[in-house]
């Protein structure tokens, strides 16, 4: 039997996903910090579009997907909704509502691992 990836794939969004909440976090607490630019992280399909996947072909009829190397996530600079007096881009309503887009991507990330793991319980019980 061939691995399954998936596990892999979603623990890999979730390392992303625990990043970019700590680069959220770390613009509220600088919220008030003179000149501090807020910071974000490349999002996960941007990623993930970027990463060399290869699919095995089990069948002449399937096609091959090449891709160039993934980069680990990295806070860069992001364009704030409005630049302050003090020179300050951080916007805490912009940076609770990534918090929340954080907040549904792990939730819908435990979802589907949850389903894949009974999927598999189940296939694993019918096979006995």
């Amino acid at each position: 039997m061939n691995p399954i990836f998936l596990f892999n794939l979603a623990s890999r969004q979730l390392q992303h996903l625990a990043t970019r909440q700590a680069v959220i976090s770390g613009n509220v607490a600088n919220a008030n910090t003179p000149g501090y630019q807020a910071r974000d992280v490349t999002p996960f399909r941007d990623v993930l579009n970027k990463t060399a996947l290869s699919m095995a072909a089990t069948h002449a009829g399937h096609l091959e997907l090449d891709g160039p190397a993934a980069r680990p996530a990295r806070a860069t600079a992001s364009d704030g909704w409005d630049v302050v007096h003090s020179g300050n881009s951080v916007n805490i309503e912009e940076q609770l509502m990534k918090a929340g887009e954080v907040s549904r991507d792990q939730a819908l990330n435990s979802g589907v691992v949850k389903s894949f793991n009974r999927m598999l319980a189940l296939s694993v019980k019918s096979g006995q």
